[in-house]
């Protein structure tokens, strides 16, 4: 039982989490105060791109630590203390994307500029 215990705590130590339930970070709009309606299109293009192709990879990652976690449970949990896993600077630079689109948009509202750009989690929800 106590073994059990113990492989439970690595697991979720270990394991990347899932990028659908990372928040985004908080961003000042005022970052992005001196943009024009084209310079935030613009920008609010490349987060988006961006924050989809660190989903795919943040996505990828968790999947990987899941299977390694399962495979070390059943043939040899000792190997669970091998798995790298975790929360690296990916994760972090997800969060902080996130939180750059939240910045564009609001600054897109404020100067009434008409763009209707997908937000990263809509394009992800379109792409699955």
């Amino acid at each position: 039982m106590k073994y059990l215990g113990l492989m439970l705590i690595v697991l979720t130590v270990s394991c990347s989490t899932n990028p659908n339930k990372i928040d985004a970070a908080y961003v000042s709009p005022l970052k992005y105060r001196d943009y024009d309606c084209t310079q935030i299109a613009m920008e609010m293009d490349y987060v988006g791109q961006r924050t989809t192709k660190l989903y795919q990879r943040l996505k990828s990652s968790n999947s990987a630590d899941k299977w390694q976690a399962g495979i070390g449970l059943l043939l040899f949990w000792p190997s669970l203390l091998l798995i790298e896993g975790g929360d690296g600077p990916e994760a972090a630079e997800y969060a902080q994307l996130k939180g750059e689109f939240e910045a564009l948009r609001n600054n897109s509202v404020k100067r009434r500029c008409d763009i209707d750009k997908p937000s990263p989690d809509e394009i992800i929800k379109q792409s699955s």
